[in-house]
């Protein structure tokens, strides 16, 4: 196959090219784990006919091990990405403290949690337990310095921050913090990239269209316990008990986007799982920021100990060169390198699908930029 050209993308983002080009053998005619012919593209299949039961059961189980989901938390596959999850969150989880209004606890690291906090203020008391605002997004707050409420519902943080670049190496823990409440994760931009410490994690949730596949799938981890507690006025699509009891078809679940997470899952369990990608992403992490650090032209502006390993976002100290930057790695196959508009600069998001060539692609590239503007 003729090399592709490098997506940098954020999302929706690269997808490895060996599950693009299953898909694209199996599009007019999917074909079961026997050889048996189906006759049909996974598109035209009825979402409780054996042949995407089949499909389907597949991709959790591949999930489930991928992820070392424990026995007791379900895994739920829904639509609505990560922004529709900011609602059904807090319409699910609101309900758990009997005779106490529904209210819940925001760690603010970024854009995306920024957006869940104000989500869930049109269902529940938002509160912000701690920020980084104050210094740009380029830390993270102690967990020793939240002010979490004794009534909250549960306490979400989003732990990879996709536009600012950010990222909890390690969760907090939230029985440590004397905190009864669960804790919620926005996991879209990270998940698949490393270990989940699920002893500290009530649910996680992700849009696919970073890490798992299109965009079009919303996965949720949930806890057995944090079942059964949504609110009266939460749309019964979107109540997660039903969701589970239903095996994610209480309604018409997105079938096709399921099948590619599936192949997904499965080619990541073929790089060695989690283990094996996480010191691949570390590698492709250090390779980028080692020669954003010694170089005189770019900058990165996080602070070291918690850099996202997935987005990468990086500056040109002299931005009039910026366009000139963006057009030369396009010319060099290196695409999707601006940054986003409420940040500026360039990103490179270097997810799973990323390989380590390409991020060589990217810093070659890079230094020789910056020799010519020198």
């Amino acid at each position: 196959m003729t090399q592709r050209p490098y997506n940098f993308s954020a999302g929706p983002a690269a997808i490895a090219d060996e599950v693009l080009a299953q898909a694209a053998a199996e599009m007019l005619d999917w074909r079961d784990a026997s050889g048996r012919s189906s006759g049909m593209s996974v598109m035209e299949m009825s979402h409780r006919g054996r042949e995407f039961i089949a499909i389907y059961e597949a991709a959790e189980a591949a999930l489930r091990q991928l992820l070392a989901v424990p026995a007791d938390y379900r895994i739920l596959f829904l639509q609505g990405g990560g922004l529709g999850e900011n609602a059904i969150v807090p319409l699910n989880l609101c309900g758990r403290r009997a005779g106490v209004p529904p209210q819940a606890d925001f760690v603010v690291t970024g854009g995306w949690s920024q957006k869940s906090l104000k989500e869930a203020a049109r269902y529940c008391t938002a509160r912000t337990a701690a920020s980084n605002a104050a210094n740009g997004h380029t830390t993270l707050p102690s967990p020793q310095t939240w002010q979490l409420h004794p009534q909250a519902s549960y306490v979400h943080l989003c732990s990879n921050e996709t536009i600012h670049g950010v990222e909890f190496h390690t969760l907090p823990d939230l029985r440590a913090l004397g905190c009864d409440a669960p804790l919620v994760i926005d996991f879209s931009s990270h998940v698949a990239s490393r270990p989940v410490d699920w002893s500290r994690v009530g649910l996680a949730y992700a849009g696919a269209q970073k890490n798992l596949g299109p965009a079009g799938l919303t996965v949720v981890v949930v806890r057995e316990d944090l079942l059964g507690h949504a609110l009266p006025i939460c749309p019964s699509a979107f109540d997660y008990r039903l969701i589970a009891e239903n095996q994610s078809m209480y309604n018409t679940p997105p079938t096709y986007a399921i099948y590619i997470a599936g192949l997904v899952f499965q080619w990541l369990l073929r790089q060695g799982g989690i283990a094996a990608i996480e010191q691949r992403n570390i590698a492709k992490a250090q390779l980028l920021y080692d020669a954003i650090d010694q170089s005189g032209l770019y900058e990165n502006r996080v602070a070291p100990e918690c850099r996202s390993r997935m987005n990468v976002p990086f500056f040109l100290k002299d931005e009039s060169r910026n366009a000139a930057f963006l057009a030369g790695a396009a010319s060099r196959g290196l695409l999707s390198l601006k940054g986003h508009k409420s940040v500026g600069g360039m990103r490179a998001s270097i997810y799973n699908a990323m390989p380590l060539a390409g991020v060589q692609a990217l810093v070659d590239y890079m230094r020789e930029f910056e020799r010519t503007a020198a």
